[in-house]
């Protein structure tokens, strides 16, 4: 195994699976709306109206759709059980709920004037969907590298935002909804820190922010601090390079630390393509008061764009009639995989390293890097420096 300590190259790593229908899956933890009952629905729904007055198919329809929801529900929070490391052992699973997530989806939008009459789907549901669709994005760029599914992410919160289907969430008495929309935001804006959309990132914690100060004046919540804590880790991430580029119209260029097309520096003399390829990095963070948004610190987050290809275009599309389309192929932008870990014990430190190591590929390179809080001892030589790396246990 190689330590590599500064890598700049390309990096070929492929991915025995790609998803076969259209959406990609996994999200963080969260409270779950619970699930109306299927036998219930129309009474509730339909006033005076009775269930035998109702025409068979659209029973059928709001049958069909709590079962998907519900299914979607199921694989979702399964998805917290799949292991962490390794390349092989969640892959059927994300699959499977791909399958569901793209089903629900397309049905809702094939039969949205039947369920909005008879089971009272509102818009805000209809953004759960998506936000659920944009996590299962954002986790499979995780377990994968593939910036490509980082847009697609991208394209689905973005909708959220532009179509407001969290605009009438304030409206109701429920903070649990709220909870929602909060968490929406803050999922939005650590993609659009990956992508370096920091004009956009500074208009989403603007919001975020009225946001977060009419959910804690409508409610008397104990969540108050962990929400302003997350404001502040955010605009302390994004002040925390202060570098400004301007071009020469004198408008701030962003640049990005991924690679692009043209600008990979060439071989050395001597070397050969492909003699080694960089398959798998360690990134660890572990210093202490170290800015930070989430569980990614600014070095972290500095450290995997450095290991990736600049995303290309959206993949996801806009139908003719404006609905929006999961890609079933996104442009795959090939990138080592890595594994992301924040202050992690010893043993999980070992346990990642260890798994990454046995999947190596021949040929291939494992890259792990170290961030963290430095001592050096006294009463050695000049010419013996070490470095112990403080975990937290």
């Amino acid at each position: 195994m190689l330590w590599l300590i500064n890598v700049r190259a390309v990096i070929v790593q492929s991915v025995p699976w790609t998803p076969s229908s259209h959406c990609h899956v996994r999200g963080l933890s969260g409270s779950e709306e619970e699930l109306p009952k299927v036998s219930s629905l129309f009474t509730v729904m339909t006033g005076a109206e009775t269930e035998d007055d109702i025409p068979l198919g659209e029973r059928k329809t709001v049958t069909d759709f709590c079962y998907l929801l519900d299914k979607s529900k199921q694989l979702f929070n399964g998805l917290r059980d799949l292991p962490q490391y390794g390349h092989k052992q969640w892959q059927s699973y994300f699959g499977r709920t791909f399958d569901v997530y793209t089903k629900l989806w397309k049905f809702q939008q094939q039969h949205r004037q039947v369920l909005d009459s008879r089971y009272g789907l509102k818009r805000w549901q209809i953004g759960e969907v998506a936000s659920k669709i944009g996590q299962l994005y954002y986790h499979y760029y995780l377990r994968t590298s593939e910036t490509s599914y980082l847009n697609e992410a991208f394209s689905f919160y973005s909708a959220i935002r532009q179509r407001s289907y969290y605009f009438q969430v304030n409206k109701e008495d429920r903070p649990e909804l709220v909870v929602k929309k909060l968490r929406y935001y803050a999922r939005y804006i650590v993609v659009c820190l990956l992508l370096n959309k920091m004009d956009l990132v500074k208009v989403l914690v603007k919001e975020l922010s009225e946001e977060i100060e009419d959910y804690t004046q409508r409610f008397n919540t104990e969540d108050q601090l962990e929400w302003n804590l997350v404001l502040q880790e955010v605009a302390a991430f994004v002040e925390a390079d202060p570098v400004v580029i301007l071009n020469d119209n004198n408008a701030v260029v962003i640049l990005s630390n991924r690679l692009q097309e043209g600008s990979v520096p060439p071989l050395e003399q001597g070397m050969v393509v492909g003699q080694l390829i960089l398959a798998d990095a360690l990134i660890i963070g572990n210093c202490n008061n170290q800015v930070k948004f989430s569980e990614l610190t600014i070095d972290m987050f500095r450290m995997l764009q450095a290991l990736e290809r600049e995303p290309v275009n959206l993949a996801t599309q806009t139908s003719k009639q404006g609905t929006l389309e999961p890609s079933e192929k996104p442009a795959k932008r090939e990138n080592p995989h890595k594994y992301l870990l924040y202050k992690p014990t010893f043993s999980q430190l070992f346990t990642f390293l260890s798994a990454s190591f046995k999947e190596l590929p021949a040929n291939s390179v494992l890259l792990v890097y170290l961030s963290a809080t430095g001592v050096f001892p006294t009463g050695h030589s000049d010419y013996e420096v070490s470095i112990c790396f403080q975990f937290k246990f």
